[in-house]
């Protein structure tokens, strides 16, 4: 069985049109359904049913979908690692992240990373924690960066660093200037809160439950961009990590308030790579690099990178 094969197929399988699957690949039709027949019959089994609409994977051709691209992923990873023993000094690293981790701490990592090594290449994904994982485990990405991370198996964490949430505001709002604040004061101010698909949110749910309190937020979102604005705006205060939030800070356009030690609200950023495969060159060298970079800003402190 030929790679080429299986290129062709998982080009069909994701265009799921033998004339887009030729034109995708710069080929003709014919060498489309040529390849697909020398697969059924290596596999002995028919994996595609042809009609008007397009075409339909069969059980086999469903089985060997979801195994094809993850084969061909790895065998262009084998590829880098071959490039890396050739002492090439180049490559491509596939970062998955979820917003909350991109602006204020993903992207100066990469900044600086890449003007250190600028023959590298990198692709970054922006989804849910939960994809950044399940992207890592099917060998989609090589690095996964994530807060708010639910529990799931199958990945290696690098580096779990705990982040504290503080009362972020508008440098008019009456907290600005307070060394701490308690979640008593913050139910006397509109607030603005992630929803409960957070892992914060839950554990800032559990924490009022606790303390016997309960007030309702002006706003609930899915968007940590948009918690961001409603503070620049003065409409309403929020909770996040100051590092989330940090070149704001920096300007002068928003102020964090920390909680009181009672009221502390901690989750973990999480740096994650698969147990079993070796990382390229490239990844290896970001791996270290993010890692320092992360250590660094959760202590509040930025050093030099070697």
């Amino acid at each position: 069985m030929q790679i080429r094969a299986l290129m062709y197929f998982d080009e069909l399988v994701r265009t799921n049109s033998m004339r887009q699957a030729a034109e995708n690949l710069n080929v003709a039709p014919t060498a489309i359904s040529r390849q697909i027949e020398n697969l059924e019959y290596h596999f002995g089994a028919p994996l595609v049913e042809r009609s008007a609409r397009g075409v339909k994977l069969t059980a086999a051709g469903e089985l060997l979908a979801a195994r094809a691209g993850r084969t061909l992923r790895e065998l262009d990873h084998v590829g880098q690692l071959i490039e890396d023993l050739k002492g090439l000094q180049r490559g491509r690293v596939s970062i998955y992240a979820n917003g909350a981790t991109v602006a204020n701490l993903l992207a100066p990592a990469l900044a600086e990373f890449s003007l250190k090594y600028p023959k590298l290449r990198f692709a970054v994904a922006i989804t849910s924690a939960r994809q950044a994982i399940e992207a890592v485990n099917g060998a989609e990405a090589d690095i996964a960066v994530t807060l708010f991370a639910p529990p799931m198996s199958g990945t290696k964490v690098r580096l779990r660093t705990e982040i504290a949430y503080d009362l972020i505001v508008s440098p008019a709002h009456p907290t600005a200037g307070m060394t701490e604040v308690g979640l008593k004061d913050i139910a006397e101010y509109s607030l603005a809160l992630p929803d409960q698909s957070f892992g914060f949110r839950q554990a800032f749910d559990a924490l009022l439950e606790k303390e016997r309190l309960s007030f309702e937020p002006v706003f609930v979102t899915s968007s940590l961009e948009m918690l961001k604005e409603l503070v620049l705006s003065g409409a309403a205060a929020t909770l996040l990590p100051a590092l989330t939030v940090r070149r704001e800070i920096e300007a002068g356009q928003l102020c964090a308030v920390p909680l009181t030690a009672r009221n502390a609200i901690r989750t973990h950023v999480d740096l994650c790579v698969a147990p079993d495969r070796q990382l390229s060159f490239a990844a290896t060298k970001l791996l270290d690099f993010i890692e320092r970079f992360i250590r660094e800003r959760a202590d509040g402190t930025r050093q030099p990178a070697a």
